[in-house]
């Protein structure tokens, strides 16, 4: 019962583990993404006709 229990606990804590990770990766990939949007808007606005 010990082993079935700690089997459990090792598959709970990869899916939390797995969970980070991706919101890592989303956090990461949203921050470069509005980033990337902010740059685009000041080159936009530099070569604007005035």
């Amino acid at each position: 019962m010990t082993g079935e229990k700690s089997a459990a606990g090792n598959d709970e804590e990869r899916w939390k583990e797995r969970g980070v990770m991706l919101r890592v990766f989303v956090y990461i990939f949203a921050t470069h993404a509005f980033a990337g949007f902010v740059w685009l808007l000041f080159y936009v606005g530099q070569h604007a006709q005035k």
